[in-house]
């Protein structure tokens, strides 16, 4: 959305990317939304999800949701923009008045209304500073207006447009469609060194139906899915092509533009006011179950105790005996390299110490005491071997923390909470 894009989008042979695309469209879902009672239902549990939400996410926990189910926008997970965005010759202005939350939908209406130069409105929100994820499933059940002139979309921008600027922020389109037409598009937008470049793809669906639109965003690839068929992957893998972008966090993006340089300047103002129809949000992590690690994640581990791993602030052996999670017991898992973890908190790394010693997270670089294999076991629990061959263990609370045990059992085992 932030430039000129093109409906047939396509990149440079020198761009090493993979690309899988689903000709068949899949079945459409019933037009109605989940009432609440259904998408409460829906949303229970972190590993059996219902059949109304993708297979795919099974593998997946989710942490972040806006189901709407109110009678107003959530403040505290959206802002709502105001103004014309002036980029892409677009001619709505954006304004609070044209967005509402009713029946279980967050609403979106475009409306032939002249406002400050610009002869529409419609709204747009962002999660920007107050939900901004590095990799998961982000997905959404939408349905759009489908008219000449209109330009929905569901997507994402870096968090660190402020410092870098697009495109070097990086752009992930889960979802485009413009005017009636049935193709919807996929597209990630970077960097590449020497300015702008683009890669994505299009699948087909009524547009008009509600369908989920998603991808699945990992360190090594971004996928796209409508209604759980795979239609589009793009390769990010150890910053190829300059894709460092894609390993940041980035924020939520909803929006329906009237007019611009996808849909044309022509606009049926007949069809106004039309609306585009949001059943809910989901962000979900890969799951421990999946056997990779969660890079990019939050985390918090559990002993075997029912008590939390802390780091400390750093200022002293790691324990694990906190009641609840706060800042001190969440980790960020960065990939290490070699197939190795590191945990990351308050600006500091988990050190194993190489055993010879109770463990720290005092570190500001990844060394070999810094790296850990993420071993899964059947029951989602995780077992955290170091470099020196050995597990570490809770120790039962009792003591700080070691990373010195051969075999692993009760107290080295750790279940896995996502924020």
């Amino acid at each position: 959305m932030i430039k000129n894009k093109l409906i047939k989008i396509c990149l440079l042979s020198a761009i090493v990317l993979s690309c899988q695309i689903a000709c068949q469209k899949s079945g459409q879902l019933a037009e109605d939304p989940l009432n609440a009672d259904q998408k409460a239902a829906s949303v229970s549990g972190s590993s059996g999800l219902s059949g109304n939400l993708s297979a795919t996410a099974a593998n997946y926990q989710l942490i972040w949701s806006d189901e709407f189910n109110g009678t107003s926008v959530d403040g505290s997970k959206w802002n709502i923009d105001n103004g014309n965005p002036g980029v892409n010759n677009e001619k709505e202005y954006y304004q609070s008045d044209n967005v509402s939350v009713s029946g279980g939908n967050l609403i979106i209406t475009a409306r032939n209304q002249y406002v400050a130069g610009q002869p529409y409105t419609s709204g747009k929100l962002t999660t920007a500073g107050k939900y901004q994820p590095t990799y998961g499933r982000i997905e959404a059940r939408i349905k759009l207006p489908g008219f000449q002139g209109s330009w929905p979309a569901f997507w994402m921008l870096g968090a660190n447009i402020g410092d870098v600027n697009w495109p070097a922020c990086g752009e992930i389109d889960i979802m485009e469609q413009v005017n009636t037409n049935w193709d919807i598009l996929g597209t990630m937008h970077w960097d590449a060194g020497s300015g702008h470049v683009q890669y994505g793809n299009s699948t087909t669906a009524d547009p008009t139906q509600f369908h989920i639109y998603a991808v699945e965003w990992d360190n090594s690839s971004i996928r796209w899915y409508v209604d759980n068929t795979l239609y589009s992957t793009g390769n990010i893998a150890g910053n190829i092509n300059n894709t460092g972008a894609f390993h940041n966090p980035f924020f939520i993006i909803l929006n329906l533009a009237v007019a611009g340089d996808l849909p044309g300047q022509s606009v049926n103002t007949s069809a106004l006011p039309a609306s585009m129809y949001v059943d809910y949000v989901r962000v979900y992590a890969a799951s421990a179950g999946t056997g990779q690690p969660p890079i990019g994640q939050t985390i918090s581990l559990k002993g075997f105790n029912g008590k939390y791993v802390s780091g400390e602030n750093g200022q002293q052996a790691m324990n694990c005996d906190r009641d609840t999670p706060q800042d001190w017991e969440k980790f960020q898992v960065v990939d290490a390299g070699g197939g190795k973890i590191a945990l990351f908190s308050m600006g500091k790394y988990v050190s194993s110490e190489n055993g010879q010693q109770a463990i720290t997270c005092n570190r500001t670089v990844i060394g070999d005491w810094e790296k850990f294999s993420w071993e899964v076991n059947p029951d989602g629990t995780v077992f955290l071997k170091g470099n020196n061959g050995k597990y570490i263990s809770s120790e039962n609370g009792t003591q700080a923390m070691t990373c010195n045990r051969t075999t692993p059992s009760g107290w080295e085992a750790f279940s896995v909470s996502y924020y």
